[in-house]
């Protein structure tokens, strides 16, 4: 840390752009200072945070953005707190969350973005109350350190790469509202531990697919219940498992379902011709609920439900998606034809007068031979 020889002045906070740690130097200063860094964009951010031992540990306290918080006011705070752990109190008191309490806030916040029905939500409280809360749950967002963060990963980094990303980057969001919320200054689950894992090299793991001259044999094996019901319809209209398990009823009219942009993974409406196999299958599970496949407490089934029917089999019901596109290649169905029955985006400049159209009658007739082919 760079102590200059006297107190921070307002007009040095204001004019540094050097990177660093710059202390509020002489007597008085309650360990208070700012930190200085330069942002991806070129920009230089600045916060002010404070050195203080709380039941007799150091512990680093964020005080807040600069220019937010100006010097008068973390000078204020850092007094403040130094009063406080003098008389044996946390200054932190319940103003900084443990890291389970705001991964819950983290949470709530970022599902207001993501797809209706999504599982995110339920998979980002799975892992992180599998693998981070045991280790940082009871722990304050402010106290985390990059050894913390470390003791969840190491175990699982190669057993389960996948899952250990996904945790990392999730421990990372919390840590970054965390810094938004000026409770710390850093990211523990940032660059520095980045370095400090090993290269995992694994494949990219794609979706098991059934040969498509399987796909019979395997739907006729399937119970007439909700989940085989679904998984039907999974394999008789090429969408994703997610799309089939929020269908709705009033999403269909007559031989068309209409899928709404929030819950496409392309964020764009997609049409969706149903054949005379898929409207059997409709026929089948007509119910007083909203949903076309209801789950239970008056929600649409999970998606993992949905992927039970297939138990026995080593495919998924993401791979039927698959089994149709290579059907497609087979029979000379055209590509942009096929692209646009799975709502892929079709971008190159051959295909770029495709675009103007969903090729919705085209797609038609495509749907009714696979259903035949199917059945």
């Amino acid at each position: 840390m760079k102590h200059p020889s006297k107190p921070l002045s307002a007009s040095f906070v204001k004019h540094v752009r050097r990177s660093g740690r710059y202390g509020d130097g002489g007597r008085g200063s309650h360990g208070l200072y700012l930190r200085v860094w330069r942002r991806p964009n070129g920009r230089i951010g600045k916060a002010w945070a404070q050195r203080l031992r709380i039941g007799g540990k150091v512990t680093s306290l964020g005080l807040g953005p600069y220019p937010v918080v100006t010097l008068a006011e973390a000078r204020a705070k850092a007094l403040d707190n130094r009063r406080a752990a003098h008389a044996g109190r946390d200054p932190r008191g319940g103003g900084v969350p443990t890291f389970e309490a705001a991964a819950k806030k983290v949470i709530k916040l970022h599902s207001r973005t993501w797809k209706a029905g999504s599982t995110l939500p339920q998979q980002w409280k799975q892992t992180l109350g599998d693998y981070a809360f045991p280790v940082l749950g009871r722990k304050s967002v402010a106290e985390i350190t990059t050894a913390d963060v470390l003791a969840v990963l190491t175990p699982i980094w190669h057993t389960k790469s996948a899952t250990a990303k996904k945790v990392r980057q999730r421990i990372g969001a919390v840590m970054k509202w965390a810094i938004a919320q000026g409770h710390r200054n850093d990211n523990p689950a940032g660059g520095a531990i980045k370095a400090a894992l090993p290269n995992v090299n694994g494949q990219v793991r794609h979706h098991r697919a059934l040969p498509h001259e399987r796909v019979a044999e395997v739907l006729s094996k399937t119970r007439r219940n909700t989940n085989g019901l679904a998984l039907r319809f999974v394999a008789l209209t090429a969408c994703r498992v997610g799309e089939v398990a929020g269908a709705k009823w009033s999403e269909i009219e007559g031989d068309l379902w209409t899928i709404p942009a929030s819950r496409m993974k392309t964020r764009k409406q997609h049409r969706v011709p149903l054949s005379s196999a898929a409207l059997r299958v409709l026929a089948e599970a007509k119910s007083d609920s909203p949903y076309v496949f209801p789950g239970r407490g008056g929600k649409p089934v999970a998606r993992q439900s949905i992927g039970r029917a297939l138990e026995g089999t080593r495919a998924t019901p993401h791979g039927f998606r698959s089994s149709f596109r290579n059907w497609c290649a087979e029979t000379g169905v055209p590509r942009e034809v096929a692209e646009r029955a799975l709502a892929h985006v079709v971008g190159n400049k051959v295909e770029a007068a495709y675009n103007r159209t969903d090729l919705l009658e085209r797609r038609r007739e495509i749907m009714e031979a696979w259903g035949q082919y199917v059945s």
